[in-house]
């Protein structure tokens, strides 16, 4: 299936200032077949090395970082013909071969001409367990689940994918229907290519949650392999606590209700070493809309999110027929898929950080707050066509912003105050 980064690594390519990059994402999101695959489409050779149980590979890079004889090495274990600009050179699992995340530095400073790309799905854990990192000598790019438009892509809806991206909601109007359908089967499915895959070839709502599940075990697996035994229950306790905070109407992180007298403190390292992993999201709150927001920022007070909304549904135990018909128990947790749904959004297809906003009083909360051309825009995020926006409207009456959106089931309509933008149009904000 088609991935949008494909395009930024054909920049990358072309890029006159090219650097070794690295891919980053958790695991299962594509970034072994992405590297693969754009190795094929644009190169001569792919010469593909991966560190994970590979001592021999791992030791070529403990010698020395003489490049000329690590190239020789590469060819000598891939039978790849190593050539400037036509051989695409891939490591993978990184993380497993510190000596040749550092050796990046040297194909930025000796040798150019060899493009690189190197990804490790535990290489934000490497790099916490001081790793040397080649801090400004490498490009960075992250892959995340598919986006919506991907996945409507994925899923051979390649007009509707092309209204969002051309931002025609008259089109959209017309095709309302469709796309409320495709949401709702991207809430449930999600992003991660094996269960969009699955989905794609059997329209089977159970195979697409076995597949999640294998997914979270493996993620499970990892806690058990790669944390120390003392960490490791307060990381499963955070990891399985997400789901309960963001059901709750105010979706800022409390630590009680992970264990009872719980502290911040305690968990520092957990919540840590799950963002390096890329399995979890943190959102920020600011104690001030203005510009720029991350002057404001608070750190001791943020939500936490999963890497895919599909994740969420899965450890939630949410069934097909309760989210596609509709429930009055699940109106509650259906606002908490709609926010994950919206910050994946945020994170694959803008290059907005996303924060959230409450009240001095504490009366009201904008569920996201981000920083576009100078401006503070303020978000509220509605699962439904409910068009009663009480808070973003004490908000806007107080600060009088020039831009003020909401993100409903509701088709595209510009007020006086307000413009609603419908939810399968969040990636193009």
């Amino acid at each position: 299936m088609e991935r949008e980064l494909m395009n930024q690594l054909v920049q990358w390519k072309n890029d006159s200032n090219r650097k070794p990059l690295v891919l980053k994402g958790c695991r299962q999101t594509g970034k072994t077949w992405l590297m693969k695959e754009f190795g094929k489409r644009y190169f001569k050779h792919v010469a593909y090395i991966n560190f994970d149980h590979n001592p021999r590979m791992q030791a070529v890079f403990q010698m020395d970082y003489d490049i000329s004889r690590i190239l020789l090495a590469i060819n000598a274990e891939t039978k790849v013909p190593i050539e400037p600009e036509d051989t695409l050179i891939l490591f993978d699992e990184i993380q497993e071969a510190p000596d040749a995340l550092s050796s990046l530095k040297y194909f930025c400073e000796n040798a150019r001409d060899y493009p690189v790309i190197a990804a490790g799905s535990l290489l934000g854990v490497a790099i916490h367990k001081k790793v040397s990192f080649p801090v400004g000598k490498v490009n960075m790019m992250n892959l995340y689940p598919l986006s919506f438009r991907e996945f409507l892509s994925a899923i051979n809806e390649d007009a509707l994918k092309e209204f969002l991206d051309q931002k025609d909601y008259v089109s959209m109007q017309l095709f309302h229907d469709k796309y409320r359908e495709h949401l709702k089967n991207y809430y449930y499915v999600g992003g991660m290519p094996e269960a969009v895959q699955r989905f794609l070839d059997t329209r089977d709502y159970l195979q697409v949650r076995q597949v999640q599940n294998e997914i979270i075990e493996l993620y499970e697996n990892d806690f058990g392999k790669h944390i120390e035994e003392n960490e490791l229950p307060r990381v499963r306790m955070v990891w399985n606590s997400i789901p309960l905070q963001l059901a709750k109407e105010n979706k800022k992180f409390f630590f009680g209700q992970i264990k009872k007298g719980a502290r911040s403190a305690e968990y520092e390292v957990a919540i840590q070493w799950l963002l390096d992993c890329g399995l979890i999201h943190k959102v920020y709150r600011v104690s001030k809309p203005a510009i720029p927001l991350k002057a404001y920022m608070e750190f001791t007070a943020y939500k936490l999110f999963l890497s895919d909304v599909g994740l969420l549904g899965a450890m939630s135990e949410l069934d097909a027929g309760t989210l596609l018909e509709g429930n009055l128990i699940f109106t509650e947790f259906k606002g908490a898929l709609t926010e994950q749904y919206v910050l994946q959004q945020l994170l694959s297809d803008t290059s907005y950080t996303p924060y959230y906003y409450t009240s001095e009083s504490g009366k009201y909360e904008l569920d996201f707050m981000i920083q576009k051309s100078g401006l503070v825009i303020p978000i509220e995020v509605k699962a439904e066509e409910n068009i009663k926006s009480k808070s973003l409207r004490a908000y806007y009456d107080k600060y009088q912003p020039e831009e003020v959106y909401r993100l409903s089931m509701k088709e595209y309509q510009e007020q006086d105050w307000m413009i609603n933008i419908p939810l399968w149009a969040t990636g193009k904000i």
